[in-house]
């Protein structure tokens, strides 16, 4: 997906109040940016590191610029939450992720269990759905990618509803790990950060939900799917 609105790039100073950073521009402007990401953003935040802004171009708006992505070592990493989801819509639709595959609509933020709402709704004309839930991810390990990267209740309760789904007759239920950056070469439930997390997903696995970890070629301009990466999941250990 090209990022269709103007990005700048600078040098990341911080982040405060979760949803303030403050960037240097290259050309020593100091612009405060909205942080469109709620969680840690563990191993991504020191202070200097490269950063893209994506200008809005909305005057109106308290914040006009949003921070995009960050610079850790040589890899370009996505800190925007809202991105991945676009991306694996489009991709869904366009027939581009296999495993996906087959179905002849996509549809986004469609209302399901217990008031949720599931990323992306796939549908057959015979009646066949599936649900596929995206997690933004930006932790990394080594060449191991995990989620999540602060404890995180909301995503205990997404996998109890894909669960539910799993269990009805021709549906299915997608965990979908949105890996923004591509320095990874598999993907594990950070247990040691949220065990309670990494235990549900395993129990949602076994009760038939179908967990994809995708990790994604990420640049100023663009966020494009790469390839699909191992998931991990120690089911001795977390359940």
């Amino acid at each position: 997906m090209k990022i269709a609105l103007p990005t700048l790039q600078g040098r990341f100073l911080r982040r405060y109040k979760r949803f303030f950073a403050d960037v240097e521009l290259d050309d020593g402007t100091l612009i405060t940016a909205h942080c469109p990401n709620t969680g840690s953003m563990l191993g991504c935040l020191e202070p200097g590191r490269r950063a893209v802004l994506r200008d809005s171009g909305d005057l109106e708006r308290k914040l006009r610029y949003v921070l995009q992505a960050l610079k850790v070592g040589s890899t370009w990493v996505n800190v925007d939450t809202g991105l991945p989801n676009a991306v694996v819509h489009g991709a869904a639709a366009a027939g581009e992720i296999s495993e996906l595959a087959g179905y002849s609509s996509a549809r986004r933020e469609v209302k399901y269990g217990e008031n949720s709402r599931i990323d992306v709704l796939l549908e057959r004309e015979d009646g066949a759905r599936c649900y596929v839930e995206v997690k933004n991810t930006t932790l990394a390990r080594g060449r191991v990618a995990l989620f999540p990267d602060s404890v995180t209740e909301r995503g205990l309760k997404h996998l109890g509803e894909l669960s539910k789904v799993a269990r009805l007759k021709n549906q299915r239920a997608v965990q979908f790990f949105f890996v923004s950056r591509v320095d990874v070469d598999s993907f594990e439930p950070a247990g040691d950060i949220d065990p309670a997390y990494a235990r549900g997903l395993c129990e949602a696995a076994d009760a038939g939900v179908e967990i994809l970890a995708y990790r994604a070629r990420v640049r100023p301009d663009s966020l494009i799917l790469d390839r699909r990466i191992e998931v991990r999941l120690d089911r001795a250990r977390w359940v």
